[in-house]
Order: C-alpha cells, then sequence, then structure tokens
C-alpha cells in the first residue's frame, strides 16, 4: 500500500529535499506540500493524505497547534514531527496534541523511513537521542497509576510499548494477533485509568525505568 504524505515546512528548499529523499522509497508518495497551517489543513482536506510530515517552526502558528487542529479536524491522518528541537517541552506538547512521533532533522536519514513506517504500523517514533533521554529523565505517571491489576501477559505488552513498539510489532514478538495486542492495550489504559495515547507511553516508559 502507498503511503500519502503531506510535507509541511515554510522552507522550500528543505520540502524540496524531503521530496527527494521519501520520493525514492516505492511505498511513499508525497502527495501534497505546505508552509503553513492554514495550507496543510487546505491540502489534508483537498488531498486526503495518510501522514503528515511536520515541523514546528512555522509562519502563521507552529506546528504543535496544527498538530492538534489535525488531531481534531483529520483523526485518521497521523502526524509526525519532523524539528531540530530536541528538548523534552517539545516532544510532549507534541505528543499531548496528538502527533505520533517525532523525528530530528539531524538525524539519518533512514530513520524517517523507518518512522514513517513505524507510525503507519500503529506505533509511536521517536529519534534514538530522544528515547534516550525519555528513558533517562523522570516521567511522571499519571495520578492514581498502577500496574497491580495487570495480568502477565498485559505487563509484557507495556514493556514492549516503552520500547516505542507498533501493535504489529508486538504481536510479532509475542505470537499474538495485531487484534489481541490492541484489546491489551484498551484493558491496560481501562485498568490504569490512563485516557491517551501519550500518558500510556510516558507510564510505559517509567515503569521500564523501574520508578
Amino acid at each position: 500500500m502507498t503511503v500519502r504524505i503531506l510535507l509541511v515546512d515554510d522552507h522550500p528548499l528543505v520540502r524540496d529535499g524531503l521530496r527527494a529523499r521519501l520520493e525514492a522509497v516505492p511505498a511513499f508518495a508525497v502527495v501534497a506540500e505546505a508552509g503553513s497551517a492554514a495550507e496543510a489543513l487546505e491540502a489534508a482536506r483537498a488531498q486526503a493524505p495518510d501522514l503528515v510530515l511536520m515541523d514546528i517552526n512555522m509562519r502563521g502558528g507552529n506546528g504543535i497547534e496544527a498538530t492538534a487542529a489535525f488531531h481534531a479536524q483529520f483523526p485518521a491522518i497521523a502526524v509526525l514531527i519532523l524539528s531540530m528541537h530536541d528538548k523534552q517541552e517539545y516532544v510532549a506538547q507534541a505528543i499531548g496534541a496528538g502527533a505520533r512521533g517525532y523525528v530530528l532533522k539531524d538525524a539519518p536519514g533512514k530513520d524517517i523511513v523507518v518512522a514513517i513506517e513505524t507510525v503507519m504500523s500503529g506505533g509511536i517514533y521517536y529519534s534514538a537521542a530522544l528515547a534516550r533521554q525519555l528513558v533517562q529523565q523522570s516521567v511522571p505517571a499519571p495520578a492514581g497509576t498502577t500496574q497491580e491489576e495487570l495480568t502477565a501477559r498485559e505487563k509484557e505488552v507495556l514493556d514492549h510499548i516503552a520500547n516505542g513498539e507498533s501493535n504489529k510489532q508486538i504481536a510479532r514478538a509475542l505470537d499474538l494477533s495485531v487484534r489481541t495486542v490492541e484489546t491489551h492495550r484498551l484493558n491496560i489504559k481501562r485498568k490504569l485509568r490512563i485516557e491517551g495515547q501519550a500518558e500510556l507511553i510516558k507510564f510505559a516508559v517509567q515503569q521500564a525505568r523501574g520508578a
């Protein structure tokens, strides 16, 4: 299946470079470009992309606000942040706004390809440098969360979530169906009283650290 991609960056040269890199992958097709949040939303309505590759710094708004708008208006479209900013507050704000991943612009070129494949498989992707920061730094869990009610299998799934694995990857690792993994995710969120995907990932990372 071809992944239809919308590039959002206010620098045309950056978009040209990204387009060339992405269109070298047979399964990717760049269907539109935009230099602002407003242009991006208009392009999404016209082209119905599967994924938006979004910069944070843009004219007329920022990529985090645009991500929230996409999440609200086009929940089926995945948003992947591509930014020069590596501060945890940006990452947390982006994931909280509904982004499915965060890739640094100075990461190896293959990271963008892997990130898109991971996100389109239902996973969350962070550049390696960001993933290390998440593990090294304290990540507060949502209030009132506990692992006591989780089954052994649900704890295994939680461990894989902490590694940023998609449902498909978790299913392969644990010899389960993707639907079963999805059910485990829902049960984990229900038992831990966690609402969003970002909160679930934060909790999983914290538990992996033994906090």
